[in-house]
């Protein structure tokens, strides 16, 4: 079985471990978690999950996931200002390589910031992506 994700009620059920470290991770590269749509991190959480086999995601999973929702989201300039050079060379790569392959997580987490349209026009234009419409 799973493990739950929850948000908290009214400051009742706490919000779950998972979502707590993955806040931590956003923090860490200087993206404030309450900018990032809660369905955004939800989401990018479940996608992680799942590729554990439904177990939590390790630590340095949840810090990959949070090093591409923040370059997506703050842009390259904005990243590299507070995370240096040496990490926004890295996940520009890990973008490049996740658009030549399509499926991998990194590939999933790129467009799950495309499609909740809380990409950068900077990030969108660097790597020219574009969502396909119906």
């Amino acid at each position: 079985m799973k493990p739950a994700l929850s948000l908290g009620f009214f400051g009742f059920f706490g919000r779950s471990a998972v979502l707590r470290v993955f806040d931590a991770d956003l923090r860490a590269v200087d993206l404030h978690p309450n900018l990032v749509p809660e369905a955004v991190k939800l989401t990018a959480m479940r996608l992680l999950m799942d590729r554990a086999g439904g177990n939590d995601p390790s630590a340095e999973e949840s810090r990959a996931a949070a090093e591409i929702i923040a370059y997506c989201m703050i842009g390259a300039d904005a990243f590299a200002g507070a995370n240096g050079f040496p990490l926004t060379e890295d996940i520009e790569q890990r973008i490049d390589a996740a658009l030549d392959h399509g499926t991998s997580l990194d590939a999933k987490l790129v467009l799950l910031a495309l499609q909740a349209n809380v990409i950068q026009p900077s990030v969108v234009d660097h790597f020219r992506l574009e969502a396909a419409s119906d």
